[in-house]
């Protein structure tokens, strides 16, 4: 008897979940799920996991914690994180934190199977002659100062020095969907 090799996905939003659990399920996975921070480490005391996807922003605190969590448990784990908030800071935390792979929402199960295969870094991806602009470098310090705040709008808006309604602006122009 072949073992199933098991997944466990972290996640809040249960329609994604589910999906997620169903694709997976058909291409041969075990899969388990837990909501946030609450219930991992339980579970992590049951079950070897071979495999995760973690939210970024999950019920109970960041998907950084569960990512190292989940390496802390068994250092082996392949894990992807998963946001619909990507920003350089998180992406780069993910990785110390030992996930292998970081992708942005939407993400399909091909993508995330693709993520997990991946083992080494492709030094052929070609360097971009175009400087960060001011607009970009603000829009990363208002993603890890929203991080920082458990995406807190107002407490946000007062650590960077600026109204609430000029952040919910800010916000609204480039709502990730």
């Amino acid at each position: 008897m072949l073992l199933k090799p098991r997944l466990l996905i972290v996640e809040d939003d249960d329609a994604f979940a589910q999906a997620l659990r169903r694709s997976f399920e058909r291409r041969g996975f075990e899969v388990y799920r837990c909501e946030g921070l609450d219930t991992l480490p339980e579970l992590l005391n049951q079950v070897d996991i071979e495999f995760a996807i973690v939210d970024l922003k999950i019920v109970g605190g960041s998907g950084l914690e569960c990512v190292k969590l989940i390496h802390a448990q068994n250092a082996a784990t392949r894990i992807v994180v998963l946001t619909g908030f990507a920003s350089i800071a998180t992406a780069v935390e993910s990785i110390k934190l030992g996930a292998c792979n970081y992708l942005p929402k939407p993400s399909n199960t091909d993508d995330i199977l693709a993520a997990f295969q991946r083992e080494l870094g492709n030094s052929s991806v070609p360097l971009s002659d175009r400087q960060t602009s001011l607009k970009s470098l603000e829009w990363e310090r208002i993603h890890e100062t929203l991080i920082e705040t458990d995406f807190n709008i107002s407490e946000t808006a007062r650590r960077l020095g600026m109204h609430r309604r000029t952040l919910a602006r800010k916000l609204e122009k480039h709502r990730v969907k």
